[in-house]
């Protein structure tokens, strides 16, 4: 096989913007168990950047700040969370999710061992469903919503092999 241009490309991360930075950071952790690699702020443009990833076991970033930050880089499945300074403070700021009109970013996914177990860790938790796994056509696929409205796909990968056919 010959050399390609995209050889060696590696998508690293989708970013969300969200409204309060303590409230996101501590969903997507506890719930996802997803680990903060880098914050960058940005003091000009008055924003910061949060990425966020699901570790590996044992698997521990760089501690030197530019390691980490040329580490956290070069990672997949990487999630970046956009906070423009100020939207915390507003009581009526919301984002647009994609999901209502006009309609555009659609959702992100976790892939989960054992979805029944997912969806009581969800309930536990008291997150806000857009769709349980048992409702509509499309059996064992779950949507919850992050604190700024964004939906995610729940699934469990041994469970789709028959899915579109």
């Amino acid at each position: 096989m010959s050399e390609q241009a995209h050889d060696g490309f590696v998508f690293n991360h989708t970013m969300l913007r969200i409204k309060d930075p303590a409230v996101s950071l501590g969903f997507y952790e506890k719930v996802f168990g997803m680990t903060l690699l880098r914050k960058l702020d940005f003091p000009e443009m008055s924003f910061s950047l949060y990425f966020l990833a699901k570790l590996g076991k044992g698997e521990t970033p760089p501690s030197d700040e530019g390691e980490r930050t040329q580490w956290t880089f070069s990672q997949r499945g990487v999630l970046e969370l956009t906070h423009n300074w100020g939207t915390e403070n507003d009581a009526g700021f919301k984002y647009h999710d994609g999901n209502a009109q006009p309609q555009g970013f659609g959702h992100i996914c976790f892939a989960v061992p054992d979805l029944n177990k997912a969806v009581a860790w969800f309930d536990e938790n008291k997150l806000d469903y857009v769709k349980r796994p048992e409702q509509g056509k499309m059996k064992n696929v779950a949507f919850v919503k992050d604190p700024d409205g964004y939906w995610i796909e729940i699934v469990q990968p041994n469970l789709l092999a028959g899915l579109g056919k």
